[in-house]
């Protein structure tokens, strides 16, 4: 199945925390891991995972971390088509003792530009972009979104095969402004709903050690599942144990399930 996805980078440092410090508080981390990571990125490999390979129009800043992210990228396994211009996002990723992530994201999304040249793919999953790129993206077979993009999603006016969202995230809420065929709302441990059919999260195979990237690749998993043909209940159920798996390892991609 040839697989493609839209969507940005950010360089993300991950520091484990013993619980996140309040007001005033400093607390003592431990730097575990430095990797190009955010919701693009994220799917992308959690797609290549799934179908053994996944194309990624990106942007990457025109700078080192620019170009340290498409060598870490390129070396996960994806074929990274990169737009140049702007200066790379930065987060910083806090994992308490509970796995439990708090993110702090500094400078602005870089959204690849359209038209790109998505003919001829079986699944494209539209994380980020302009419109043109959104429209160039419904050429695919299947197309599924985020709900964290829906002005753009409203600016393309583009029907949706899936777009996927969360009842916990106030950025990620959806308000039937967007046509899409199946419409999946997360809520974290406690599962969630696709088009009113309610699903049940699967306890991870092991210690929760980072929730970084679960969504992410509980939403990529979903659309692989239904664009090869799966029935809804056996694509939420393959996509929540994606969601659970990756929560067992540090960063989103130690422990992203495959085919």
């Amino acid at each position: 199945m040839r697989c493609a996805v839209v969507g940005h980078v950010e360089w993300v440092e991950f520091v484990v925390v013993p619980r996140m410090p309040g007001a005033g508080e400093i607390a003592q981390g431990e730097s575990v891991l430095s990797e190009p990571a955010g919701g693009g990125a994220v799917h992308a490999m959690q797609l290549a995972r799934l179908a053994g390979r996944c194309e990624f129009f990106t942007v990457l800043g025109e700078d080192e971390l620019g170009r340290q992210a498409e060598r870490r990228l390129a070396d996960l396994g994806l074929d990274v088509h990169a737009q140049r211009f702007g200066t790379t996002r930065r987060g910083w990723v806090h994992v308490d003792a509970a796995g439990e992530r708090t993110i702090t994201v500094i400078g602005e999304k870089l959204r690849p530009h359209g038209p790109l040249p998505l003919d001829g793919y079986d699944a494209v999953f539209f994380v980020a972009g302009d419109a043109e790129a959104l429209r160039a993206a419904r050429a695919a077979r299947f197309l599924a979104a985020v709900t964290r993009e829906l002005p753009t999603l409203r600016e393309a006016e583009v029907p949706l095969d899936l777009l996927v969202g969360s009842a916990r995230d106030p950025g990620e809420a959806y308000d039937g402004s967007v046509t899409a065929t199946i419409v999946a709302i997360t809520e974290g441990a406690a599962g969630g709903t696709a088009n009113g059919q309610a699903w049940t999260a699967v306890p991870p195979p092991g210690p929760v050690m980072d929730a970084y990237g679960a969504g992410d690749s509980f939403g990529a998993a979903l659309c692989f599942a239904l664009a090869r043909g799966d029935a809804l209940a056996d694509a939420l159920a393959l996509a929540a144990r994606a969601g659970a798996t990756v929560v067992t390892g540090r960063g989103p991609y130690a422990a992203q399930i495959s085919a």
